[in-house]
């Protein structure tokens, strides 16, 4: 039987695990095969490649499930003959509408390497698959559910050996190390599986080297990868025997529970910036916290940041919408958030997963969201449409300017000495005002905060020198003046010469301030005396302060 396992990506450069997995473990069986695809690509050329098959089956997610099943109809368009099989955590809850459609015949719910490997072996024998939805006519069908499926299987494991190795230097990369979460966060899928389960050590290390060596962004998918000190600091020590220059690593870390030899190790053994330690803050509001059982220290997690964020880059989540967490407490989060400057602040907003607990408590909370995926939260008891509204305006302006790394210094002043949480909603607005969101130029960026700045606070001098240094810094060739004027061309000549800076290698901006950037470059403080700033470009890096 030629069977397909596919996916559809949210990107090009993303790659899907599980069907690796899944091809791996029956890559004996004569007809199976694997292939990728993205949700933006011509919807008819991939159902056309799919329809070659007798069995297609789809890896579903939130990002996925709407192309997935636009796919599947017009597979069975071009071939009734072809079976449609589903699996993945956005079709193993509350199936019920998506089994009844015409173009799906099967949905294998939970882990599908057992369902899977049973589905090859018995086919078309429906009956005999573990964890399988069927349908028998109109009557609807749900086998026993399969048994824990034993990782000691991977063994042998390297899923990403079925790639052509050059292309996977341009590819983000996963890797599983555990299955399951010991956290009970109502929010999340993870907290249906709370029986940590880790692979084969062999296998994992195995898979990593090669992903090291034909890769470059790594990305692990355990939910806590910390939870075991002696198992996190053998495969940091791994990492550190084997990686190449180019290499970086994510994982998602539960701060707060971060051991002290975990931290010395870093600080003693790890180059800067090698790691990436994705932390989910989700609310400092503890009220909110505890409603979805969720438990964490907030004073413990900044303490951990700050001790590590010189060496480690951080990115930090915050979640809007959760019960209990008002107006004023996503306020107070997110500014506290910011106060901790991590290169990446992602700001969501509250999805009701299928599966989830907190899906099945809306009502409690008032809760109203959208019924098609991602299923993001409309409105509650604590926050209105338009209260929400606003804060995905100031998303928005949060992921252009911080996250888009185009006003950090602008944005780092605004902390010190305003409200961000404030600058940003106002921002967020009034860009919207002015431009879509999703299509505007790199001109429009920094005009829209500019006339922001002007508008909202006129006597700040300082603010609008934030943003034109912030502009001038953005470049790797020198650009055209905006904002702030260089000083007199003979005057910059002269400065130059003084200061015996290469006018041959480089090209160069110079202006006036009223205060000392330097000063707070290092020290975050504004000491306000007349001062000159030069800006050095080399045409190949971005531009830097001599």
């Amino acid at each position: 039987m030629k069977v397909l396992l596919t996916t559809l990506n949210a990107k090009y450069i993303h790659t899907n695990l599980a069907i690796r997995l899944l091809y791996e473990l029956n890559e004996a069986h004569e007809g199976l095969e694997w292939k990728e695809f993205n949700i933006k690509e011509n919807k008819d050329e991939v159902a056309i490649h799919c329809a070659n098959f007798e069995a297609v089956a789809f890896s579903c997610y939130i990002w996925n499930i709407t192309q997935t099943l636009e796919v599947a109809q017009k597979i069975k368009l071009l071939n009734p003959n072809t079976k449609i099989l589903l699996g993945g955590p956005e079709v193993s809850y509350e199936y019920e509408e998506i089994i009844a459609l015409d173009h799906v015949d099967y949905i294998v719910v939970g882990e599908g390497e057992t369902a899977f490997q049973e589905f090859l072996d018995y086919y078309p024998n429906p009956e005999l698959v573990s964890s399988l939805i069927w349908k028998k006519g109109t009557e609807v069908k749900k086998n026993k559910e399969a048994p824990m499926f034993d990782l000691k299987k991977f063994q042998n494991s390297m899923p990403y050996r079925f790639d052509n190795p050059e292309e996977l230097a341009n590819k983000v990369l996963y890797i599983e190390t555990s299955r399951g979460c010991p956290y009970k966060c109502e929010f999340c899928l993870a907290s249906l599986d709370n029986k940590v389960r880790y692979l084969p050590n062999e296998s994992i290390k195995a898979t990593l080297l090669y992903m090291m060596q034909h890769g470059k962004v790594i990305k692990f998918l355990d939910r806590t990868f910390n939870i075991k000190k002696d198992f996190t600091l053998d495969i940091f020590q791994f990492i550190l025997d084997n990686y190449k220059p180019e290499n970086v690593f994510q994982f998602e870390i539960t701060a707060d529970i971060l051991h002290p030899d975990i931290i010395k190790f870093i600080h003693a053994n790890v180059p800067d910036n090698l790691f990436r330690f994705e932390i989910g803050i989700q609310t400092v509001n503890q009220k909110a916290n505890l409603e979805v059982s969720r438990k964490q220290s907030f004073e413990k997690t900044t303490g951990i940041i700050k001790q590590l964020d010189y060496k480690v880059e951080m990115h930090l989540d915050l979640i809007v919408g959760m019960a209990l967490d008002y107006w004023d407490d996503i306020k107070y989060s997110i500014e506290e958030v910011f106060k901790l400057f991590a290169p990446e602040m992602q700001l969501g907003f509250l999805k009701f997963l299928k599966g989830t607990p907190v899906r099945h408590k809306a009502a409690q909370h008032g809760f109203k969201f959208d019924p098609n995926p991602p299923y993001q939260i409309i409105e509650s008891n604590y926050l209105t449409k338009e209260q929400l509204h606003q804060i995905v305006e100031l998303e928005h302006a949060l992921e252009i300017y911080w996250n888009g790394k185009k006003a950090t210094n602008t944005l780092r002043y605004v902390t010190h000495h305003y409200s961000i949480f404030d600058f940003l909603l106002g921002l967020g607005h009034f860009f919207g005002t002015q431009k879509d969101f999703h299509k505007y130029s790199l001109t429009d960026v920094f005009d829209i905060i500019t006339e922001y700045a002007k508008q909202t606070y006129p006597q700040d001098m300082i603010l609008k020198q934030m943003i034109a240094i912030d502009y001038y810094l953005h470049f790797k060739v020198k650009p055209k003046s905006l904002f702030l004027e260089e000083i007199d061309f003979t005057a910059k000549n002269k400065m130059i010469d003084e200061l015996k800076l290469n006018h041959h290698k480089y090209r160069y901006v110079v202006l006036t301030l009223d205060f000392d950037f330097k000063a707070f470059s290092t020290e975050q403080t504004i000491v306000n005396e007349n001062k000159h700033l030069i800006i050095q470009y080399n045409g190949t890096t971005k531009a830097e302060v001599v």
